[in-house]
């Protein structure tokens, strides 16, 4: 009880003024929706330049595939169903499907689907009704009506009373990614319907989007959340806007297209050879949009990113990630903070973690994310023990609790970054453990040259048990020798990576990766135990 008290205080502690009274407000005020009918609407200047879209999730007029989950919709109860997750039902309300592949087959169906969603979700009851997911399905609504889809007066009316719910129910008391995607469709709204009204929606949305578009996007152009995936989402939600703006030919009042493309940069250097993301901080394959597909995206807007290639070393400073790029190795390295101190429920306890790729190919992984269920998985997939990095005394380096709360942080400090023609060498330490007994301080280096890399893990203070974890691609074989001193790495091409233990003691594991939400795949985790205050490991390979 005490100990779960202390969680509440030290999480607590690091919210903004505005969440806490948000969090009063929605306890304790009840809104009530205004069921007026719909404004008339604006006639586009401008056609709707072709979306980013999604891989179709409407099997049948009542059949939805979403998060590796399959199930039927076929009652107004189902659209709130206590037997399906909190996500899956989310995105059963995103409506995301009006944009996918082949959309425009299913025109029929997805009529349907408005007009049910409608009859069977009154106003203000239900997830649906939720700011987040009614965020992303107002904006999914618009966007099939300006690609030729017209709206009967019914779903209108339903439209813009939503819009009206939202506009008073904007997320203060999450903020984040979550209040910038109130704000997208406050905007979209402003633009699709006319008159005092909608002018109305418009300035809300402008006067969130002014004050946190320089909050949220960091000056390496990193989305603050410090996630892969969500720098991906608030990326498309930029390129949405400038769309948007595009087809009403009004110029957003704050100029986004440098932001862009800083934010292009970003993500560049946080994706691996095989151009998907890297998976820091609840990021998981399958829900943004691919790098590929927002460059072309972007193309059709007429943004277009300089074709530079990534430096041997790349430091995203004010992020707090590192890639180091050679010609058969591709690494990037967390040496971040948790994330934004009033907002980190995306964060995940892996200070000083990295991931690895070599010859194209991902080697050394972190476990990823497949839940946002409160559950035993959740906390396990947040823990320090599912990320390629030190674990003292089977506790967390950053104190992550709950299914988005984070108590006790780790901070990085001691980053050196020492570059040569031929090596690089980066090392860096955290005092996430300094609150245990024994005072702990983790410190760890990585070293780099054409055809090894080293990782050198050195821990202050006395400890009961430490080890640092290498969580390898589900394609990845390895073999020890029976002095488990040394081994062999199969790539799935057939390259062999040598594998040499220095100190400590190694052993391996079954473990389970997750590169998609609702996916579990097999893998091997190799763990090197402590037999003194340091450990050393180094990986060789031909070129």
């Amino acid at each position: 009880m005490l100990r779960n008290v202390l969680l509440l205080l030290n999480t607590v502690k690091y919210l903004k003024l505005s969440q806490i009274l948000g969090r009063f407000k929605r306890k304790f005020v009840k809104l009530e929706p205004d069921l007026s009918s719909a404004p008339s609407i604006s006639i586009p200047t401008n056609k709707l330049q072709p979306i980013a879209q999604r891989q179709s999730r409407m099997l049948s007029e009542s059949k939805f595939r979403f998060l590796n989950v399959t199930s039927n919709v076929k009652t107004a109860e189902d659209w709130n169903s206590p037997n399906q997750d909190k996500l899956w039902l989310y995105n059963l309300h995103y409506f995301d499907d009006l944009n996918s592949n082949e959309a425009d087959q299913r025109v029929d169906l997805h009529r349907n689907l408005i007009q049910r969603w409608i009859n069977e979700n009154p106003p203000g009851f239900g997830n649906g009704w939720e700011a987040y997911p009614s965020s992303l399905r107002i904006v999914n609504w618009i966007k099939w009506s300006l690609l030729g889809n017209s709206f009967e007066q019914g779903s209108l009316d339903s439209l813009a009373i939503q819009v009206r719910y939202l506009s008073s129910n904007v997320e203060t008391h999450l903020l984040g990614n979550h209040i910038f995607s109130n704000a997208k469709a406050l905007l979209f709204a402003g633009l699709f319907f006319k008159g005092k009204e909608a002018d109305y929606w418009y300035q809300i949305g402008l006067n969130i989007i002014n004050k946190e578009l320089p909050e949220q996007v960091l000056s390496d152009g990193g989305n603050f959340e410090l996630s892969p995936m969500y720098h991906a989402i608030f990326l498309e939600d930029l390129l949405d806007l400038v769309n948007i703006h595009q087809v009403y030919n009004k110029r957003l009042a704050t100029d986004i297209q440098s932001t862009i493309l800083s934010m292009f940069g970003w993500l560049k250097t946080m994706c691996h050879p095989d151009g998907e993301i890297s998976f820091f901080n609840d990021s998981a394959i399958g829900i943004a949009q691919s790098l590929k597909e927002l460059l072309e995206y972007g193309k059709r807007l007429n943004i277009t990113c300089a074709n530079d290639s990534i430096d041997t070393l790349r430091w995203l400073k004010d992020s707090g990630y590192i890639r180091v790029q050679k010609e058969n190795l591709v690494s990037i390295i967390d040496v971040a903070n948790i994330g934004p101190d009033y907002i980190p429920g995306h964060g995940h306890a892996d200070t000083l973690s990295f991931e690895l790729s070599l010859f194209g190919e991902r080697v050394i992984v972190n476990s990823g994310t497949s839940c946002y269920s409160d559950s035993k998985e959740r906390f396990r997939q947040r823990s320090t023990v599912a990320h390629n990095t030190v674990v003292i005394d089977a506790e967390n380096s950053s104190e992550v609790w709950g299914s988005f709360r984070v108590a006790r942080r780790a901070n990085p400090f001691n980053l050196a970054i020492n570059e040569s023609d031929k090596v690089v060498n980066i090392s860096c330490s955290h005092d996430g453990y300094k609150r245990l007994k024994g005072n702990h301080i983790h410190s760890r280096r990585w070293i780099f040259n054409a055809s090894e890399m080293i990782i050198e893990d050195v821990i202050s203070g006395d400890f009961k048990r430490a080890e640092a974890h290498f969580y390898f691609h589900p394609d990845i074989k390895i073999d020890l020798n029976h002095k488990e001193d040394r081994g062999i790495i199969h790539l799935s091409d057939g390259k062999e990576i040598v594998l040499d233990i220095y100190s400590g003691v190694a052993s391996l594991s079954s473990s389970t990766y997750h590169p998609e939400f609702g996916l579990s795949v097999d893998n091997t985790c190799l763990s090197i135990y402590f037999d003194s205050s340091s450990i050393k490991v180094g990986f060789s390979w031909l070129g």
